[in-house]
């Protein structure tokens, strides 16, 4: 390319790369900042239901919670809550609707009458919020939520109801419907185009006065202006994200303070109604309300917020806020990576190497495409959101949150590493296991595989042996009944060794009894319940290495035994001199790729033993399982899972290198 070509082209490729990074920079930012205020949005109409709801049930409450001072006291309340569409309150004693003021609720249906069994969805959810006080009230915490939503809401609106608290009883609920409340306007995408347009026309002019100066006699030259573009192009890409940084923060801030003043002002607007209907009634307790008190989340639980009369308290007292503003900063700063890098990766001519490439190659790149694709999302998701998973807390009950409010850093690895309380004494001195503990199943699950893989080795190697044998009579029949265990499904195997194993229908106790013994109780100790895993698997391991060993025994040339026999070599000898170095190159990954599949056999434990006795016979693989779907501690067992698969890369590692049995000779 001729040299006054080149600041050109330099031009092209770092204005593709400001357009790109800025135009990807600037649309992320406005996407995540139209849907955080999507999010303010929607918690801001949630909040000033949850209010209302609040109120109403204090106003319930406050009337006796039946009678006609209560039909009053909601009639009163919806008549001066515009945003309440309708209003129930239900008792459990005598399934009564108590008091209503939906539209259906009238004429023949109006309160006070007994619920009707198409309403029976609301007498669930009242057993259902119920439960769940007693629940929280029994642990101490708000695990279980206090708020529901009730079948039956209007379109953008909500349904909600929770407890009505009578003597300190859940004596009924309190149901709240809303009509649909205006949104707040959506950012405006007229400003990061503008910043876009700017940024480009800014650098394009940059680019040329940086063009024009290094041209000069005695200027930088070619090379030189490559390095000045990328600092302008740096520059330009770094301002634009900075100011679109700066205007979602802002724009966001905003947003923030006005849902505080509206949800303060809200809430005092509702204490001010329910003293006014409590003073109309003659009741007393108006007094004594707490507005501040109603702002709650679905586990009825204060967001801390506003003070006890409504006031919002100073600022830094949203921890909600400061953990959304947190994870909006990290997101903003890996923004800013990936920008920055796509910038530099197009300005140096990546991006136009990378399409060369993809051009000449195109042919076999759309070949594996489809692999790729489905590698991609079968494999490397699951893998990396899995190690993701590891360093949170995720569990059950907080499975909806985002990642960044469940990280909790190494602590996953650090229970499961740091205890190592295997076995302890007793008062009477007798010794007891925890079998849950992480290295008792790492010590069980080691000896689980040794012995499985001792096993097929062992078999399978002496089957190849006696078919490899010249002229032996049937010799097709026993390959294909020897390959059968392994044809089977190992699950519909399972199965069956664990009904042969039955204590009282079991084939091998009806054979031990003929003997002349007792029937064995075979999963009611940790030892003979090992067995009849380690039985199972047996059955299904040899065939693998019967296979491999055989096709590696009939490659070897039999020109070397008849030269070993020449010398007088025994048979061991043979064997010993002549076979093994010649199946090492078959066997040995066959035993990697054996001891991986038995460190991992779920399937064998979970479906023979299921870890009886106590969990003394779960392996790693099992234990994870139980972690994640019947104690719901997902990132735990994403933690536990890691460390199974950091076991055996570490294994393979070692084994491969020590063997090299996979090297090319």
């Amino acid at each position: 390319m001729p040299a006054s070509s080149t600041p050109p082209s330099h031009r092209r490729r770092f204005t593709a790369g400001v357009v790109l990074a800025t135009a990807l920079g600037l649309a992320l930012s406005h996407a995540m900042l139209r849907s955080a205020l999507q999010e303010v949005g929607d918690g801001t109409v949630q909040r000033l239901a949850a209010i209302s709801l609040s109120a109403l049930a204090e106003l319930s409450v406050r009337s006796g919670g039946k009678g006609d001072p209560v039909r009053r006291a909601v009639s009163a309340w919806r008549q001066r809550t515009p945003s309440a569409r309708a209003a129930r309150v239900i008792l459990f004693d005598g399934l009564s609707l108590e008091a209503s003021t939906a539209p259906a609720d009238s004429g023949d249906k109006a309160a006070p009458r007994r619920l009707s069994r198409e309403e029976k969805p609301l007498y669930d959810v009242g057993q259902l919020l119920r439960a769940a006080v007693e629940t929280n009230r029994q642990e101490g915490q708000k695990r279980k939520r206090e708020i529901e939503p009730v079948p039956g809401a209007p379109p953008g609106g909500l349904a909600i109801a929770q407890p009505l608290e009578l003597e300190g009883k859940v004596a009924g609920l309190v149901e709240l419907e809303t009509v649909p409340e205006p949104r707040p306007e959506r950012a405006s995408p007229l400003v990061p185009l503008g910043a876009l347009a700017g940024t480009v026309l800014l650098f394009v002019a940059l680019g040329a006065a940086a063009s024009s100066f290094t041209r000069r006699p005695g200027g930088a030259g070619p090379g030189g202006e490559r390095w000045l573009l990328a600092v302008l192009a740096l520059a330009a890409t770094v301002g634009a994200l900075s100011f679109a940084g700066w205007y979602s923060f802002g724009e966001l801030e905003k947003a923030r303070k006005a849902e505080l003043e509206q949800v303060s002002g809200y809430a005092r607007a509702q204490a001010e109604v329910v003293r006014s209907i409590l003073a109309d009634q003659g009741l007393q307790g108006g007094e004594e309300l707490k507005p501040g008190d109603w702002d709650v989340d679905a586990y009825r639980a204060s967001l801390g917020v506003l003070d006890p009369q409504g006031a919002v308290l100073p600022q830094g007292s949203d921890a909600r806020a400061l953990r959304a503003e947190r994870s909006a900063w990290r997101a903003l700063m890996l923004l800013f990576a990936v920008a920055l890098g796509l910038m530099l990766v197009v300005g140096f001519g990546g991006l136009s190497r990378l399409g060369a490439i993809l051009v000449e190659n195109r042919q076999a790149y759309v070949y594996i495409a489809p692999a790729i694709l489905g590698t991609l999302v079968l494999v490397f998701f699951p893998f990396i959101y899995a190690i993701t998973l590891s360093f949170t807390g995720s569990n059950l009950y907080n499975a909806s949150q985002p990642i960044t409010e469940t990280f909790n850093g190494l602590r996953n690895y650090a229970d499961i590493l740091g205890d190592f309380r295997i076995a302890s004494r007793a008062a009477d001195g007798t010794l007891s296991f925890s079998y849950e503990n992480f290295y008792w199943t790492l010590l069980f699950t080691v000896v689980w595989t040794v012995s499985n893989v001792i096993i097929g080795v062992t078999v399978g190697l002496t089957l190849a042996l006696i078919l490899n044998t010249k002229d032996l009579f049937l010799r097709p029949v026993y390959r294909v009944l020897l390959i059968l265990p392994w044809a089977v499904p190992n699950y519909i195997t399972a199965l069956i060794w664990k009904g042969m194993f039955h204590q009282q229908f079991g084939v091998v106790n009806q054979v031990v009894q003929m003997l002349g013994g007792e029937p064995i109780s075979w999963f009611a100790s940790p030892g003979t319940s090992f067995l009849t895993a380690l039985a199972t698997n047996g059955w299904l391991s040899f065939p693998f290495m019967m296979v491999v060993s055989l096709g590696a025994l009939q490659s070897i040339p039999g020109e070397l035994y008849e030269a070993a026999r020449v010398d007088g070599a025994s048979r061991w000898q043979q064997f010993a001199n002549i076979t093994l170095p010649a199946l090492k190159p078959a066997l040995v990954p066959a035993v990697i790729l054996s001891v991986v599949w038995t460190f991992n056999m779920f399937n064998i434990v979970y479906l023979v033993t299921g870890g009886e006795p106590a969990h003394s016979t779960e392996i790693l693989i099992t234990q994870a399982y139980k972690y994640a779907f019947q104690k719901y501690q997902y990132g735990y067992a994403a933690a536990y899972s890691t460390v199974i698969f950091g076991i055996l890369l570490v294994y393979g590692t070692i084994q491969n290198r020590v063997s090299r049995a996979t090297e090319a000779a």
